[in-house]
């Protein structure tokens, strides 16, 4: 971890350098994201590069066959995803479908609270969906007014990367719509937690009430140059 201090010691020049001395085979790191929205593009690729193996992903789905995660699937990084929708990449169903990838499948919503859960230091909780179900199978059932739930670990991870519209030098973070989803609760959930931001300012430029996720849980941040954006399906309406 790096050692950083309230004037700007957290910031780093590029991905590559944020993630210098983090980086190990067979670690667990959570990837921030919705389907291509949102998604730490630039921590990606220098994951790429670094060459780590056997890499245990954490993140809603695992991009497309060319881009986002995706890419490590490609280089046979990632031994196992822990997901909630891989609809998008044939890479994944390959590689699954030849025993080459550990899946753990999670409806969206537990996957989420996982995560969250993980973040805040809580180490279960109790939750009625996948109950009757295979996500239900070897997991702990409990009944609470009438009801049966099914018991879901916390999920924790040792490095999370996130991508945020804007953050200051303490780490600050604001995201903007959508990638919301996912990104704020794993910043928390990290031993380690890099951010790539769009804009970054100074330290008390950012509205203390617009701040998603405080600095406290950010350890490096770096400022990400020409982000892709993808869309993996454009949808256009035809002209009249």
């Amino acid at each position: 971890m790096s050692t950083t201090t309230p004037t700007g010691g957290k910031v780093y020049t590029d991905a590559s350098s944020a993630l210098t001395g983090l980086l190990r085979d067979n670690m667990t790191i959570m990837s921030g994201g919705f389907g291509l929205c949102g998604i730490p593009e630039h921590s990606i690729i220098a994951l790429k590069e670094s060459g780590i193996k056997g890499l245990t992903i954490i993140s809603n789905n695992c991009g497309v066959d060319d881009f986002g995660l995706g890419i490590l699937l490609k280089d046979r990084q990632i031994a196992k995803m822990i997901s909630s929708y891989v609809g998008e990449n044939k890479t994944f169903e390959t590689q699954y479908l030849n025993k080459e990838l550990e899946i753990e499948f999670n409806p969206q919503g537990t996957l989420a609270e996982r995560v969250r859960a993980g973040g805040a230091g809580i180490p279960a909780f109790f939750t009625k969906t996948g109950v009757g179900t295979i996500v239900a199978e070897g997991k702990e059932l409990r009944e609470f007014n009438g009801e049966t739930y099914v018991m879901e670990t916390g999920l924790t991870a040792d490095l999370a990367i996130v991508k945020a519209w804007k953050g200051d030098k303490a780490g600050n973070l604001i995201f903007r719509k959508t990638a919301r989803n996912f990104n704020p609760m794993m910043a928390m959930a990290g031993k380690v937690t890099v951010a790539e931001v769009e804009e970054l300012v100074e330290i008390g430029e950012l509205e203390a009430n617009d701040i998603h996720t405080p600095g406290i849980f950010v350890q490096r941040i770096f400022v990400g140059k020409n982000f892709e954006k993808r869309i993996e399906q454009r949808t256009v309406r035809k002209a009249a």
